[in-house]
């Protein structure tokens, strides 16, 4: 099997511990890099979560490396009221004894593009800082990504506003640049991750595993459980950066359609809004999103447990 050279930009909270836990196993991906960015919580945290993740999958091969503290042009605003204080439910994990990296994300990305001749692929499962600063210092990025695969955004619906999923939400400016750009684009927002769960009932090879990763996984998941049970999701948690990591090996497991989508920037109500044409009469003229819509519940949920076990 052909590796596919993989960057991942993410702002660690507990569903994207878990999306990076599953990649580490994902045999098709060779993972170049991850960087941090604000977003869950602070980037000092999800710099760290970052390490110590890789550091409990005995992946320190794979560098981390710091990224934006801060959105473009807004105040931070974070979610540590769903992933807890240190963004992993506040459960403390062993930290990583690995070479502290200074190498900054956007210059570490490019540099990575460069490498893989074209073929790289970025997974972005927070917001999108790194990537908009990337793409501003380095104009010749665009050309040289072969894709960018965007856990972010909604058609319809949002979780940080009515309007605005919490990824775009953070960084509107940084998105909008990132889907103005010509990068061929995949995005997995609301209208696919709210559909991709687990139902901590049917986990029992989980609990019964009790390894260090399965242990991590069922102590943070409760305070996410918390939020989910208070928007109606009882005994459910959606794992929304899941999706594009398994999008890599299991395109299979996803069903979308190509659009025009762009971000809400100017208004009050609708700020952070990805704006598609999906479901409209009029079409933008440059379409070059691939929105993802649908999920094979079933088989993503056995497959994420599938990929925890093998720990």
């Amino acid at each position: 099997m052909k590796r596919k050279p993989v960057w991942i930009d993410s702002d660690c909270g507990i569903d994207d511990a878990v999306a990076l836990l599953a990649a580490f196993k994902l045999e098709s991906l060779d993972i170049k890099g991850i960087s941090a960015v604000c977003g869950n919580v602070e980037e000092s945290k999800t710099f760290v979560n970052n390490r110590n993740i890789a550091y409990m999958a005995n992946r320190t091969d794979v560098k981390v490396y710091h990224g934006a503290t801060k959105p473009l042009n807004i105040a931070l605003a974070t979610a540590s009221h769903v992933h807890g204080n240190n963004g992993l439910g506040n459960i403390v994990i062993d930290e990583s004894d690995a070479p502290l990296e200074t190498e900054m994300a956007w210059d570490m990305i490019y540099k990575a593009a460069k490498e893989a001749k074209g073929e790289l692929e970025v997974i972005a499962i927070g917001p999108l800082t790194n990537i908009a600063i990337a793409i501003a210092k380095y104009p010749d990025l665009e050309k040289s990504i072969k894709r960018l695969l965007i856990m972010g955004g909604a058609i319809e619906g949002g979780n940080a506003t009515t309007a605005a999923e919490f990824n775009i939400y953070a960084d509107p400016h940084a998105a909008q640049a990132v889907f103005k750009s010509s990068i061929p684009k995949v995005m997995f927002g609301l209208d696919v991750t709210l559909k991709s769960l687990l139902n901590l009932n049917d986990l029992t090879r989980l609990k019964e595993k009790n390894s260090k990763v399965s242990n991590f996984f069922l102590e943070s998941i409760k305070t996410l459980m918390k939020f989910y049970d208070a928007i109606g999701y009882q005994d459910t948690v959606c794992l929304h950066d899941a999706c594009p990591i398994l999008y890599l090996q299991y395109p299979n497991l996803f069903d979308g359609k190509i659009a025009g989508v762009y971000v809400e920037t100017q208004g009050q109500i609708t700020f952070g809004k990805t704006v598609s044409d999906l479901h409209s009469d009029f079409k933008f003229e440059k379409r070059d999103t691939l929105v993802m819509l649908a999920v094979n519940q079933l088989v993503f949920s056995k497959t994420i447990e599938d990929l925890l076990l093998s720990y």
